[in-house]
């Protein structure tokens, strides 16, 4: 049986096959090709001139590196917009953010202390998927197709380890200074808090009023897919840029 999705709203039967979606990924990911290099997250000239200049321990910078980077990281919101897309309890939006926090704070600083070394391009291709995914969960996907749910708690963690990979290979990218690299890492990753909560409470801002109107479930579907699109342009994006960048052997 399927999940009985929030106001009883349900797929439109014309969209229910995944043709339909993987039509669509297929016309998104030729998107990219057509136009300029993907990039994947950019390191801003000033703020990398900056942290190269500097030794030592600099909390400050580092809370505000991290705030920035997180809130104008526009996958990381779209996942977290679809992660609480129909979380209404302040328990269940914080167990999951949690989560969410957790496993990009261990990825983060593991990545940056040990050097672990991964293409920006294909972290940044999969936290793309992540959101796909968390749409087509939202969605009821899963279970129309597959007949079974997958645990979203863990879902959220595993990804959340993805998207801290990710905000290790932005740490690399400024080249930091040995000296004082583990607190001014901590205090990245403080920053980074700070910009999700930042993030987090203009998106249940937002969310609040929309959910109050009588459009928001009429509504509700065509944001998920709008949100499984981004998803799907985002990994084309970065898997051009990933061929593009890496040199034919």
């Amino acid at each position: 049986m399927h999940r009985p999705l929030p106001g009883g709203w349900s797929w439109p039967p014309a969209v229910r096959p995944p043709t339909a979606f993987l039509a669509l990924a297929a016309a998104l990911l030729v998107l990219p090709l057509s136009g300029q290099e993907a990039l994947a997250h950019a390191v801003a000239e000033g703020d990398k001139g900056y942290i190269q200049e500097i030794t030592g321990v600099h909390l400050i910078p580092f809370v505000y590196l991290g705030a920035k980077h997180m809130v104008t990281g526009y996958d990381h919101i779209l996942f977290l917009l679809g992660v609480i897309f129909f979380l209404y309890r302040a328990k269940d939006i914080g167990l999951y953010v949690s989560l969410f926090a957790l496993g990009h704070s261990v990825t983060m600083i593991f990545g940056v202390l040990y050097g672990v070394s991964v293409s920006a391009y294909l972290i940044d291709a999969i936290i793309g998927f992540s959101v796909v995914y968390k749409a087509l969960d939202n969605l009821g996907a899963f279970q129309r197709w597959f007949g079974f749910q997958p645990n979203t708690k863990l879902a959220t963690l595993v990804f959340g380890l993805f998207h801290g990979f990710g905000l290790a290979a932005k740490i690399q990218e400024y080249d930091v200074a040995p000296d004082g690299l583990l607190p001014n890492l901590l205090a990245f990753n403080v920053g980074v808090e700070i910009g999700q909560l930042l993030a987090l409470s203009a998106i249940l801002i937002l969310m609040g009023y929309w959910r109050r109107t009588d459009g928001f479930f009429r509504h509700a579907y065509t944001a998920n897919v709008a949100m499984m699109s981004a998803g799907f342009v985002l990994i084309g994006m970065q898997l051009t840029g990933y061929f593009v960048a890496t040199p034919a052997t």
